[in-house]
């Protein structure tokens, strides 16, 4: 007999660093699944990537077992990474914290192309360029 789905939940956990405490044991303890085991499978999967936010798409079933996915990190995350800056300016229209190249934009789309709702290269970059002017990050040719 097939198992069940009884819940999606979707969280956003540091590579490699995870803990049950919050935001993990927020989200998932009222499903009840066993805590330990996913921080546990979580952080040996991550590890090669700690340190990065990674969204994750976690399913849990009727007899409380779970699998869960990982996406590729957040595009502001990985622009903040390659301008080299802590976060993103207040005023963007106005403030500019960071520059990244046309060749590092079309990088990240390609790395996330598998997430995003277009399988077109340049409407990949087009919104990664969206991402960048909207947390004040130059792009340069």
């Amino acid at each position: 007999m097939a198992k069940k789905i009884v819940a999606q939940v979707k969280v956003q956990i540091t590579g490699g660093q995870a803990t049950p405490a919050p935001p993990v044991g927020t989200a998932l303890g009222p499903h009840g699944i066993n805590l330990g085991k996913f921080v546990q499978e979580f952080n040996a999967k991550t590890k090669d990537i700690s340190g990065t936010i990674v969204p994750v798409i976690v399913t849990i079933f009727n007899d409380r077992s779970f699998e869960f996915i990982l996406k590729s990190p957040p595009a502001s995350v990985l622009l903040k990474k390659i301008a080299g800056v802590a976060k993103g300016a207040q005023r963007p229209n106005s403030e500019k914290v960071g520059i990244v190249t046309k060749e590092q934009v079309v990088n990240i789309a390609k790395e996330k192309l598998v997430d995003l709702n277009t399988s077109d290269l340049a409407a990949a970059c087009r919104m990664i360029e969206g991402t960048a002017r909207s947390m004040g990050i130059t792009i340069a040719d």
